[in-house]
């Protein structure tokens, strides 16, 4: 018996190793707190490990913080939002969660899919509040439409049908019975005994592997030692073993490495798309802070020319009471002059609030705990960079930014992807209209091998043993290793379904899904098309209206200025100076609306075009680590 255990101890050592070390060069990277020396024994057996979710802003925030404000270049914004942004964060977890998909593909499970979800930036206070500055538009319009932090697109990349797909990691079954079985005999004739009492220990093992190829192949081993009571018994105990090898082969539905490994294709195809989404959701939402930078430079500029016209109208007012003073003047204009300084006064309010605002989304979308911070929440923001039209016309080829478009834009080449999983799968299905025939064939080795039995035969007949059975566990091992006593068996098994309704309507729906995908690309790409002409009439028009609004505001300031000296000398009256006031406060706000056109328009076209993330210089390898390298810009 206790060679029996020791020869069962190695029999499983040995085939858990052959299980396990044909895939230890894949191993994921993990947290180990066992013993080194085991871990390559016990690595697929445990969970996983991760590290914990980052809920900390990176240092930069800090470092651009002086006196209770925080000086922000456009650059800053871009590297704190790559390092800080929840949403980023979240879409770094896609490239794993596919390489995870991927492991499962090649063990033949079927693969769960990523997630295609872009989640869009967030919008400017200027839908928030009504009145006041209103022609920048939302955070997120240059990334696909203000959407708000709610607005996404979602979908999974593939689902499978057709064949089944081969489980390509191998199993490993080991089964040890010990029992004892009393049997009274009606008919003591067979047994020579009245109760037949058998005593047995029964131990199986084997491993079966299946191969891309749609091959099955399985191995095992099996004994048995039995003891009874049976005087007719001319053994006993005795060992009884086999060794059977068998062999199956897909021949029409399954067959084929291109059938069984589209798994592994479409996941490995994922790996890209994953990629993808991650580098779509850092173009949403790099667009979008370029556009909240933007309009809160706009409104910095707003509040700006609000406060003067408050100053105007206060230096308006205060010059009317002290004619009224002096008799020169009606006292009615006094009224008339602080009512304009308290209509002023409210678009200040509401210019200041709206500000006030922006800077809240700003601050919410560069660190991942929001304004939770009171330094950050309590900081105000001063940005160090300003809006730029450039000098002279822009000329613009729409034919060479679609080329450019089309080469770029991330959705684009998911859609290629996608359309190209789409054909892979229809390879399944297609295969699964297939009749099922599979090729069988096993080889069996047995043995036999025990003790002559003590027992007294019936009837005093003697007992004629052959030599070659007798003897332990060992003599039984060695007929099967010298295959004394070989079993052949080959065959096949044909499977026809009648009418297979269920694989017809798989390949007919994968195949319409194909049509469709091809459609819905055509349309995305006449979509890509209709974008970059109206980006760049967009881009046309907002330089022509910065330039009308920058000629109408000189004018005003100098109508405003002849009005005032037209008034000192009695020629004029307060309405007329109060109306070029106006005029000139209207004129000044559409210069900034215009420049905040301008820099919307330009990054509209920037990320139709796809190049929003070269022209920004932003490293996608810098994204994915959540670390940029370029410091913090040198504080004014």
């Amino acid at each position: 018996m206790k060679t029996l255990r020791e020869s069962l101890a190695m029999i499983c050592l040995a085939l858990t190793v052959s299980a396990t070390s044909g895939q230890a060069q894949q191993a994921p990277s993990f947290k180990n707190s066992f013993d080194k020396n085991t871990y390559w024994m016990t690595k697929y057996y445990r969970p996983l490990e991760f590290d914990s979710v980052r809920l900390g802003n990176s240092n930069r925030l800090e470092q651009l913080l002086r006196a209770g404000k925080l000086y922000l270049s456009l650059s800053d914004a871009i590297a704190l939002t790559l390092e800080n942004n929840i949403d980023i964060e979240i879409q770094r977890y896609g490239p794993e969660l596919a390489r995870v998909d991927y492991r499962r593909a090649e063990a033949g499970g079927q693969i769960r899919g990523v997630s295609t979800q872009v989640t869009q930036g967030a919008q400017s206070a200027v839908n928030l509040v009504t009145g006041g500055f209103g022609a920048a538009g939302g955070g997120a319009g240059g990334a696909g439409g203000g959407a708000g932090n709610a607005g996404s697109n979602t979908g999974t990349v593939f689902t499978v049908t057709g064949s089944s797909i081969p489980n390509l990691d191998p199993i490993l079954t080991t089964s040890y019975f010990h029992s004892k079985n009393s049997n009274p005999q009606t008919n003591s004739f067979v047994t020579g005994i009245s109760a037949l009492v058998i005593s047995s220990d029964s131990f199986n093992t084997g491993i079966q592997k299946q191969f891309i190829t749609g091959t099955t192949l399985q191995g095992t081993y099996g004994s048995q030692a039995i003891t009874s009571n049976s005087p007719n018994n001319d053994l006993n105990p005795f060992t009884r073993s086999n060794v059977q090898m068998s062999i199956t082969q897909r021949l029409l539905q399954g067959f084929g490495i291109a059938i069984n490994n589209r798994n592994i294709r479409v996941a490995k195809n994922n790996l890209k798309v994953s990629d993808l989404t991650f580098k779509q959701q850092v173009i949403t939402t790099v667009s979008s802070t370029i556009n909240l930078y933007w309009d809160l430079v706009s409104f910095n500029q707003d509040v700006a020319v609000k406060q003067k016209a408050v100053d105007l109208a206060q230096k308006l007012y205060e010059d009317n009471k002290k004619q009224v003073e002096i008799g020169t003047l009606a006292p009615i204009e006094i009224v008339r002059a602080e009512a304009e300084v308290a209509r002023t006064q409210q678009d200040l309010t509401v210019s200041q609030t709206q500000l006030l605002q922006q800077e809240a989304i700003i601050k919410n979308a560069l660190s991942r705990n929001g304004i939770a911070s009171p330094a950050i929440a309590d900081a105000r923001i001063i940005p160090t960079d300003q809006i730029r039209v450039p000098v002279g016309d822009e000329t613009m080829d729409v034919k060479s930014l679609v080329d450019e478009a089309l080469n770029k834009r991330p959705e684009l080449e998911q859609t290629r992807i996608n359309i190209q999983n789409t054909k892979i799968g229809i390879a399944g299905s297609k295969s699964a209209l297939l009749p099922s025939l599979d090729a069988t064939a096993s080889f069996t080795n047995n043995g036999l091998a025990g003790n002559i039995n003590g027992l007294p035969a019936p009837g005093g007949r003697l007992r004629f043993v052959d030599p070659f059975f007798v003897g332990g566990y060992g003599g039984a091992f060695a007929q099967l290793l010298r295959r004394n006593f070989p079993d052949y068996s080959v065959g096949f098994n044909l499977n026809v379904p009648i009418r297979n309704r269920a694989a017809n309507a798989d390949y007919a729906n994968d195949s319409l899904r194909l049509r469709q995908q091809e459609l819905q690309e055509q349309r995305q790409l006449n979509s890509v098309r209709l974008e970059i002409a109206n980006a760049v009439i967009g881009l046309q028009q907002a330089r022509a209206r910065h330039e009308s609004a920058l000629k109408s505001r000189r004018l005003q300031e100098q109508t405003l200025e002849a009005e005032q000296k037209k008034y000192a000398l009695g020629s004029s009256t307060i309405f007329l100076v109060i109306q070029a006031q106006r005029d000139l406060a209207t004129a000044q706000g559409t210069e900034v609306t215009a420049l905040a056109n301008y820099s919307r328009a330009k990054n509209t076209l920037d990320v139709a075009t796809g190049r929003v993330l070269e022209v920004n210089s932003v490293s996608l390898e810098e994204a994915l680590k959540g670390v940029v390298g370029k410091g913090p810009t040198a504080l004014p």
